[in-house]
Formats: C-alpha cells, structure tokens, sequence
C-alpha cells in the first residue's frame, strides 16, 4: 500500500509540470509560435469572461435569494420523506440541494455541516462525497450556455438534473454500503 501512496504522489508532482512541457514541445515541433498564440487566447478568454459576468451575476444573487428566504430550507423539509427512503439523512439534503447551484454555497454548506456532525460522521461523509463528485450544473450551464450567447437551453437542464439525481442516488447507496 505505501508503495502505491509514494507512486500517486509522485505522479502528482510531476503531472502539471509534464503537460506543460508536452504542450510546449509539442508546439515547437509544430512550429507554432508559442507565446503569440497564447496571448490571443488570453484576450479571447478576457473576451468570453466579459460576456458571461451578466449571467454569473443572475445566478448567484439567484442563490443568495433562494438561501436568505429560506426557500432551501423549505425544499429540504418536502424533499425529506423521499429522501429516508433512499438512506439519506435530513441533514445532508441542503447540500444536495446548493452542490448543482454553486460551488461555494456548497462549501459553505459542507463546512457548516462537518463542523456540526463531525468529518468522520456518515453525515460528513456523505456531504464530502457529494462534494468531490457533484458538478455544479447550473453554474457550468449559465457560463457555457452564456459564453456563446444561448438563450434556449433545450434539454441540457432537464439532463443535467436527472444526472445530478443519478448522481446523489449512487453516492447515498455507495456511502451507506461502505460506512453505514
């Protein structure tokens, strides 16, 4: 085992440095002019960063909204009963509930109930399970679909729920397998 621990770190220190190098030689056998090449990329990414604060903007103070009324909590309390069928706790639903909205209100929320229950508690692992693989789905939607001006999302939130869903119905049964 801690041949395979010294294996992994060792991976990790070298892997940013490794793809960077790939890049770089990469781009000198094909003659690419590296630096120019990379600073029109910058611009573009300035560019696409511009167009999409509007929409970041919506969607968080969206979240702020949707946490300060309370709306979450109330969500929480209807969703309950479907959820202790499938052996999650009460207490890890908010999470559940903010990791498809935002990255830090999921953190908050995280730190909020590890500091309450405690990290070695089912309920701490179940939120950092949730953590580590829940995607921020409309996050990632408002910045993709706002980066390119799309206004009609079509079936990418339904898809993206139901994946999220799938998601937290597998961790719950996986955590519960494996600690519970």
């Amino acid at each position: 085992m801690q041949t395979f621990i010294n294996i992994t770190q060792t991976l990790s220190v070298i892997a940013i440095p490794s793809i960077i190098f790939f890049i770089v030689t990469y781009g000198i056998i094909k003659k690419v002019k590296i630096y120019e090449v990379f600073v029109e990329g910058a611009k573009e990414g300035f560019n696409v960063g511009v167009r999409i604060i509007p929409y970041l903007v919506a969607m968080l103070v969206a979240i702020g909204i949707f946490r300060a009324s309370g709306a979450m909590d109330f969500l929480a309390l209807i969703i309950s009963p479907i959820t202790n069928l499938i052996g999650m706790p009460a207490e890890a639903l908010p999470m559940a509930i903010m990791r498809p909205l935002s990255g830090s209100g999921a953190l908050g929320v995280m730190s909020e109930t590890i500091n309450t229950h405690g990290a070695d508690s089912l309920i701490g692992r179940m939120v950092s399970v949730m953590m580590g693989s829940g995607e921020t789905t409309f996050y990632v939607l408002a910045i993709y679909f706002g980066s390119v001006s799309i206004t009609k999302t079509r079936h990418a939130v339904p898809a993206g729920i139901i994946a999220d869903v799938a998601g937290i119905i597998t961790l719950v049964w996986l955590v519960n397998l494996i600690f519970g």
